[in-house]
């Protein structure tokens, strides 16, 4: 995957533990999708896909978020995801309650068979 020295600067600079919860997103959104490039939108880390947006993530005060979740995902995996916070395009997950693999791994994939597909967003 090609990383982007910003990714680092963003990450470098929350608390450990955020810094390790999305060190592991980096790193297991690069396992499944070796050829994405990483970049700075909207001031938050973000994945490319053939020149294509397909995810990006955020550390805040109470959590960290992962976007772009359409409510079609989020409906497969009501029953994982049950008492986590979201708003219309983010889910919001901790280091106390990680993101379920099984959902980052759809969300991956979808987004990054829309990239590929229709241009991203």
């Amino acid at each position: 995957m090609a990383t982007d020295p910003r990714v680092d600067d963003y990450l470098a600079k929350l608390p450990a533990e955020q810094q390790q919860l999305l060190g592991a997103l980096r790193r297991r959104v690069a396992e499944l999708v070796p050829d994405a490039e990483e970049t700075i939108s909207y001031g938050m880390p973000a994945f490319k896909v053939d020149g294509r947006f397909f995810l990006s993530y955020a550390a805040w005060k109470q959590h960290c978020s992962i976007y772009a979740i359409d409510a079609p995902l989020l409906e497969r995996h009501a029953d994982a995801i049950r008492g986590y916070g979201r708003t219309k395009g983010a889910l919001h997950f901790t280091p106390e309650r990680p993101l379920p693999d099984a959902l980052l791994v759809d969300l991956v994939r979808q987004r990054e068979r829309e990239a590929r597909a229709r241009g991203g967003y």
